[in-house]
């Protein structure tokens, strides 16, 4: 099942901007190792899944994964070959805005080894560059 909010004050969004660094959310709250993007980009809600089925599998669902990003706006698409104009388009699939230095997914209870390899099969299914983090360096990213 694909992360979605159950149910939205508002149904359509504007597009937005994604200028800046990630203020919130840049640092490891639950785990022990992570996944921290590297560009801006939206996340669709089916690429957080095939990237948390990544990487639970390679973990053989030992340890405890979190999933640090929602996809909370809605992205509208009009039919194909539909003229200009009467209004804007139905919800078509949700999205996370994700900016630099965001941590996407966080784990624990894993060796090292196998949290690095989990993170490296999860980062071929998103569309950014990410970096494989610990608990005990840095955090931040250099933008």
């Amino acid at each position: 099942m694909l992360l979605a909010p159950s149910r939205t004050k508002y149904r359509r969004q504007h597009r937005g901007r994604m200028k800046g660094v990630a203020t919130r959310g840049a640092t490891l709250a639950f785990g022990d190792f992570g996944l921290q993007a590297l560009e801006p980009c939206w996340l669709e809600a089916r690429q957080i899944e095939a990237a948390r089925i990544a990487l639970t599998r390679y973990m053989k669902r030992g340890g405890k994964v979190w999933i640090r990003v929602f996809p909370d706006k809605p992205i509208t698409a009009k039919p194909a070959e539909t003229r200009m104009g009467s209004g804007k388009g139905a919800v078509d699939h949700w999205v996370s805005v994700v900016k630099p230095g965001r941590v996407i997914f966080e784990i624990a209870g894993v060796s090292e080894e196998i949290a690095k390899e989990a993170c490296r099969l999860a980062s071929h299914k998103l569309p950014i560059k990410t970096r494989f983090i610990t608990r005990g360096e840095a955090e931040s990213v250099e933008a």
